[in-house]
């Protein structure tokens, strides 16, 4: 077609969209039109995505460069760069940019892209901070890399763990900066990776030598002489820094468009062809919203240009959405995550792990179709499973073998899944942990060991991280068919052990967050269930005091809100009374708070306290506050731990008290409380044999006698009351505090969760007891001194806490509305 007769088509955005756009043009009617490309960076086109090799120093520019100069020339394409459009008149169809240049267009392309979003925090301008968008990004990254080099290294502090934020760290490191990532959510990537996943890949890039902080947030970013210092986080810790990485998400970038007044909503509106709301005017990539979704990969955006190519050439086609996948690029780290792995009604996890090699592979099915995938260190079968849910194949005819990929799930393996197992020959290794054959497993069974426990007792195969549970499985199948024997109780339908194995295997292992217990112990889900979650929670806390941290959502919504729900939806309220004991102060801010909150009851409890009723939600922290002040802490009265003391008055003012009970109660209260326990503890000091305390009927009890006082355990009150067993007599007071603190310790070490103490010992005995607390002298000082070691990470208060604000988010009501919070493309 003659020059003149050509439409003019001007494109604002000289990325990979826009360029992307026009040779899908080219390629259909290249004579079609005349086009000019306006572009912001002083470049040709190249690959952003490709940023990441250049920080690393893999690449160079020319290396990843899409559209040398010769690709416009030979296409008789107008480049303008360095020069950005700074408006659009669409009334007389024309674009103006910044040096002043005015040009008219019969057809509008805008590829502007995305904008980075800067945190608003103060010091977000101070010179070192930086995004990670673009070449003159990455120009300041190795300047700020090469000063750091001739003053020891430098620090990099990069703000946000998503995909873009991890490759800046990660290319950082390589230039030998000390890097710190700081990400607002608990699991890095949370868009594309689950827990377990996320879990994986940080400890990976900490192996690396990062640092990776999660759950924090950033406060300030801090200065000295108009340069960057470092960041302070919310929690007060501060990181040193001599650049700054702001990664914690994108825009669609919609300023012109917005001016021109075309429709925009999160992004530029646009149809299936890529027609905005001006027939004359199209938009592609990052900028756009397209039945309500706007996308940040790559994938998409060529889809997008495809369609828009199609119907700018009159052969329309439309545009009808992505499902869109993530690889991470970070060398040697292999990820794959597609589709929607959120879980809901109806959906399916099916989990494979593999601790030994570093895999996690999750699927998840809804309705007979796959619906989302995530893989970790295996990612060959990515393509076919993003195949399969692009496609919305029914895979119900291999259900069972999908999680093992698409060679084993199309060889036919699924007639008889134990024909592989049997196939095996006898020196076989069935478990790698401890070297067992398959020989050795057969034989095992054949001399009697007829469950899986029996065969983990007997040869160690299963014993260690599980993963050959299935194997084993199968061969107790094959070789004693309708006679396997079931074991004990799993701790969960998530895993093939039970609690004690796992308590065990954590201590082995030195299993300290529950993603590693998750992968090294092969759970057959993702994420744990209800039943699981608390169990392992309070088990690492306990095996670890000062190095785990408590996982609050893995805690009942009592522990959580440290209070009681109530059938109305409102809260119970218990401050701690030592012992019993309260004074005025204590009591005026009781009904100071009764009268200030309108709650509508106030109870005395069987525990020798006040119970607050119908306290709201929302109010909790305020009422803490004030109990606070006036020296309260909490009572712990929803927890799975010690709840009250309660004592007589004993010797100071009864005729017939033998011992200082209240005194003793109160030590013991001081000395316990705020300790997590597998459930509920309570202990009581009686200060005769009278047991006005009602001590016989307590976890733990105290019955003083004139020569000294009597330990009992066990007890408890309830649907089925329980009588305390004698443990010992001793004869002072502080050998009464040592007894206690050692019962409690090895309840707390040994008792399954949500098992008390009459349980407990009913199972275990009463002489296992004993001999565990009294055959040695050692015994009760070493397990008393693990106790008191451990409180000194438990005795902070809760109520203290929440009331100077955190988790404040829990305590907001339910009806309050909310600004909606910027997605992250």
């Amino acid at each position: 077609m003659p020059a003149q007769l050509r439409e003019r088509l001007v494109v604002i955005g000289n990325g990979m969209a826009g360029c992307r756009a026009v040779e899908e043009i080219l390629a259909r009617d290249a004579g079609r039109f005349d086009i000019t490309i306006f572009g912001a960076e002083p470049r040709v086109n190249y690959n952003r995505i490709m940023l990441s090799p250049v920080l690393a120093g893999e690449k160079a520019f020319d290396d990843i460069v899409i559209n040398p100069m010769a690709w416009y020339e030979d296409n008789a394409i107008t480049l303008v760069s360095g020069d950005p459009v700074v408006s659009i008149d669409r009334a007389t169809q024309t674009v103006v940019a910044k040096s002043g240049r005015v040009e008219p267009y019969d057809r509008l392309l805008i590829a502007t892209g995305s904008d980075p979003f800067i945190i608003p925090v103060p010091g977000k301008d101070l010179e070192g901070v930086v995004t990670f968008r673009d070449l003159d990004d990455v120009d300041k990254m190795l300047a700020a890399a090469e000063a750091g080099q001739q003053n020891g290294g430098g620090h990099a502090v990069v703000i946000g763990g998503g995909l873009l934020g991890l490759e800046a760290a990660h290319g950082l490191n390589l230039r030998g900066m000390t890097v710190t990532v700081i990400h607002l959510m608990p699991t890095l990537m949370e868009r594309q990776l689950d827990e377990a996943a996320g879990w994986l890949l940080k400890a990976e890039l900490e192996r690396r030598g990062q640092q990776i902080l999660t759950g924090a947030n950033t406060k300030e970013i801090i200065g000295k002489d108009g340069k960057v210092a470092g960041v302070r986080l919310e929690d007060g810790r501060e990181i040193p820094a001599d650049i700054v990485v702001m990664a914690v998400g994108i825009r669609p970038a919609t300023g012109l468009a917005k001016s021109a007044g075309l429709e925009v909503e999160r992004g530029i509106m646009v149809d299936d062809h890529m027609v905005t709301s001006d027939p004359a005017v199209l938009a592609v990539g990052e900028c756009v919203q397209h039945r309500g979704a706007c996308y940040g990969l790559v994938a998409p955006l060529w889809d997008m240009c495809r369609a828009l190519a199609d119907a700018a050439c009159g052969v329309p086609s439309g545009y009808e959405g992505s499902v869109t996948s993530t690889k991470l690029k970070v060398s040697g780290i292999d990820l794959f995550s597609a589709g929607d792995f959120s879980g809901g009604d109806g959906a399916e996890d099916i989990v494979m792990r593999d601790a030994a090699r570093g895999v996690y592979k999750r699927v998840v099915v809804k309705d007979d179709r796959l619906v989302g995938a995530v893989l970790y260190g295996d990612t060959a079968d990515g393509s076919w499973y993003f195949d399969l849910l692009k496609k919305g194949e029914d895979v119900s005819s291999i259900r069972e073998a999908l999680i093992f990929g698409q060679a084993f799930a199309s060889g036919g393996a699924l007639a008889d899944p134990n024909a592989a197992v049997a196939a095996l020959s006898d020196d076989a290794e069935i478990c790698g942990c401890n070297g067992v054959t398959k020989g050795k497993v057969v034989d095992t069974i054949k001399a009697g060991a007829c469950s899986l426990d029996a065969v983990r007792a007997t040869c160690k195969a299963s014993a260690s991280c599980g993963s050959c549970t299935g194997l084993v499985e199968s061969l107790l199948a094959l070789t004693l068919g309708d006679e396997v024997q079931q074991g004990a109780r799993t701790l969960c339908k998530c895993t093939s052990f039970g609690h004690d194995d796992v308590r065990r295997l954590i201590r082995e292992k030195s299993l300290k967050a529950l993603p590693q217990v998750f992968q090294e112990l092969h759970w057959s889900t993702p994420e744990g269930c209800a039943s699981c979650r608390p169990a392992l929670n309070y088990y690492l806390l306990c095996e670890w005091p000062g190095e785990y941290e408590d996982d609050q959502r893995s805690r009942f919504v009592n522990e959580r809100m440290h209070a009681n729900i109530q059938k109305d939806g409102t809260y119970s309220v218990v401050p701690r009374m030592w012992g019993g004991l309260t004074n005025p102060r204590e009591l005026r801010a009781i009904a100071d708070v009764v009268e200030k909150f309108n709650a509508p009851m106030v109870k005395v409890t069987g525990g020798q306290r006040l119970d607050i009723f119908g306290i709201k939600k929302e109010d909790l922290p305020a009422v803490w506050a004030d109990l606070n002040a006036a020296g309260m802490v909490s009572g712990h009265a929803y927890g799975k731990s010690l709840r009250t003391v309660k004592t007589c008055v004993g010797s100071e003012w009864c005729r017939f008290g033998t011992q200082d009970s209240t005194g003793l109660g109160v030590k013991l209260e001081r000395m316990t409380w705020g300790s997590w326990m597998p459930h509920k503890f309570k202990i009581a000091v009686s200060g005769c044999p009278r047991n006005c305390a009602e001590a016989t009927i307590k976890d733990f009890g105290v019955v003083c006698v004139d020569s000294g006082y009597e330990l009992h355990v066990g007890g408890n009150g309830g649907i089925h009351v329980r009588a305390t067993d004698l443990l010992c007599k001793v004869s002072t007071e502080q050998e009464a505090m040592d007894v206690c603190a050692a019962f409690v310790q090895l309840y707390r070490e040994q008792a399954w969760y949500l098992e008390r103490t009459a349980p407990w010992i009913e199972r275990v005995g009463l002489e296992y007891v004993k001999k565990a607390l009294l055959d040695s002298e050692q015994s009760v000082p070493v397990l008393a001194a693990r106790f008191r070691y451990s409180q000194q990470f438990m005795q902070d208060d809760p109520w203290a806490e929440r009331a100077a604000g955190k988790h404040a988010e829990l305590h907001q009501h339910l009806a309050e509305v909310r600004p909606l919070q910027l997605e992250t493309l």
